[in-house]
């Protein structure tokens, strides 16, 4: 389950990609599987581990293109131990709603973006998160657990007032949505009530047989209460500013 969308990222063959705080990878096995040389980044140990042994699997199955590379590094998104201008694609998914210091954070990830290179960022959409919020403390007050909610246009404006510029933005996985508001209304650690077992089910057999009707139900539903929110920006190709300046 993807929530960025790839086709804007143009990756390929020999594309640096960086996935910070890629969680469990499902982005960065995507990346992977497009030929990149690609970088999984987390702070948690176990899901580390599990992202190595996925990228091994991988490669023995025959799923990337030969020459494509992949590893998987714990560390810090806070320090991130890259030079400067080591990517051309940045992803952080699902990330910024944990860290306290988003503003750090942003900074790493821009960075480490490659002059001309993309940043895709996503995160909780106001709306779905709020009610999420509200009827569920447990949603939120623990370790590691989301430590605010975002308006689109204000994580928008930070980033470009960083110096990167945007250029779109979507809505993902409207079907998710009412699925976290009825776990928070049950309880989040009630995987067994009955609704939220049928409904998880649901989103299973959704993601493994991708029916044409769920296709169209999200499309509908993302507009309007889609879980999460991506964004994507691009840094300034500074040779290029530089002599289109000088032509003026």
């Amino acid at each position: 389950m993807l929530t960025v969308d790839f086709d804007r990222l143009g990756i390929g063959t020999g594309t640096t990609v960086i996935d910070v705080g890629c969680g469990a990878g499902r982005h960065s096995f995507e990346a992977y599987r497009r030929g990149a040389d690609v970088i999984a980044f987390d702070q948690d140990a176990d899901e580390i581990d599990g992202v190595a042994t996925m990228f091994a699997a991988m490669a023995e199955a025959g799923e990337a293109p030969a020459g494509a590379s992949a590893r998987a590094v714990v560390g810090d998104a806070l320090a991130l131990p890259y030079p400067d201008g080591a990517f051309d694609v940045v992803i952080a998914s699902e990330i910024l709603e944990h860290v306290p210091a988003d503003g750090t954070a942003i900074a790493e990830l821009i960075r480490v973006l490659a002059d001309g290179g993309t940043l895709a960022v996503s995160v909780p959409r106001w709306l779905p998160e709020q009610i999420c919020w509200l009827l569920s403390d447990e949603y939120h007050s623990n370790e590691g657990g989301h430590v605010r909610i975002y308006r689109a246009s204000a994580l928008r404006n930070k980033i470009t007032g960083a110096g990167l510029r945007f250029t779109g933005s979507h809505h993902a996985h409207g079907l998710h949505a009412p699925f976290w508001w009825l776990k928070c209304a049950v309880g989040v650690n009630n995987p067994d009530h009955p609704l939220v077992s049928a409904y998880h089910k649901l989103l299973v057999w959704d993601m493994m047989s991708r029916p044409s009707a769920t296709r169209v139900a999200e499309a509908v539903l993302n507009p309007v209460v889609g879980k999460s929110v991506a964004m994507y920006f691009t840094k300034a190709d500074f040779t290029t500013t530089a002599r289109t300046r000088a032509l003026r």
